[in-house]
Order: C-alpha cells, then structure tokens, then sequence
C-alpha cells in the first residue's frame, strides 16, 4: 500500500492541519465489519453495517460534533459456554468504525435488523442557512424612507 506524507504541507501551510489530519485518516483501509453508506432522499442517508452475532447490547453508537463512532464488543465466553468450531467463518471480534459527518448532519435513529445495523442520517439546516428570496422593491422610496413609514 502506497502512503503519502503530507509533512512538508504542514511546515508551508496555516490553518489547514485540520484538512490534513483528515486526509491522513483516510488512508486507513476499514474492512472489517463491512459497511455500506448509500443515499436514501435528496438529504437523507443510511450507514449499514454487517454485525452477525451481535446483539444490540453489545453495541454502542456515539454521535459527538461531527463524528459517528460505532463501536462492538462480545463478553468473553464463559467455561460453561465455551464453543467447539470446526469451521469460524464468522468473525465475532471487536470493532470501531468512525465516520466523519458533513456540517448540520444528524443521526435520526438505528434499527438492529437481520444482522445489519442500519444508521439512519439526516441533514437539517438551520433556517439561517436556507435560501430565501428577496423582494425587489419598483418604487423611488429608499429603504431609510419605508423603514420611517413602517
């Protein structure tokens, strides 16, 4: 696997750590569990993750700032529960997948179904943000004289 260093960009650039720091994480391959992330509206999308053998209380979903973490863990096997494999294809090990959320991006909810743990993702934006339209005013009144008549 072929890795870049992004040291000289840190000594000739201010301000842009943060971009680098982001692309630094990128290069960690995630293969396990596997994951998909897909658009499901014009602002809504769906993080599924494989977790055969998991169950709902051995998992934790952390939204914090513009982060999702998901984490898995199984309580160790106790001597009275101990399994004999002949074949493990399914691994059961811990995970922790991390996500970085675009600005104003929301978890809506998470469903535990079939094995997959679907995410559910929402982007709300403030009102301050939307586009609005603006009037054009047709009259010879500037805005300091209609301000005065209102």
């Amino acid at each position: 696997m072929q890795t870049i260093d992004f040291s000289p960009f840190y000594r000739s650039t201010v301000g842009f750590d943060r971009l680098f720091s982001r692309l630094d994480n990128l290069q960690e391959a995630k293969s396990y569990p596997p994951y998909n992330i897909e658009r499901v509206g014009e602002d809504a999308y769906r993080v599924s993750i494989a977790v055969a053998g998991f169950a709902q209380s051995d998992i934790a979903i952390e939204s914090k700032e513009n982060g999702l973490t998901i984490k898995g863990a199984k309580a160790p096997e106790t001597a009275e529960k101990a399994r004999e494999f002949l074949h493990r294809g399914i691994a059961e090990r811990a995970f922790e997948l991390r996500f970085q959320l675009a600005e104003y991006v929301e978890v809506t909810g998470a469903n535990l179904e079939n094995g997959l743990l679907h995410i559910e993702l929402k982007r709300v934006l403030p009102e301050s943000k939307k586009p609005r339209q603006i009037a054009i005013n047709t009259g010879t009144k500037s805005l300091e004289d209609q301000a005065a008549v209102n």
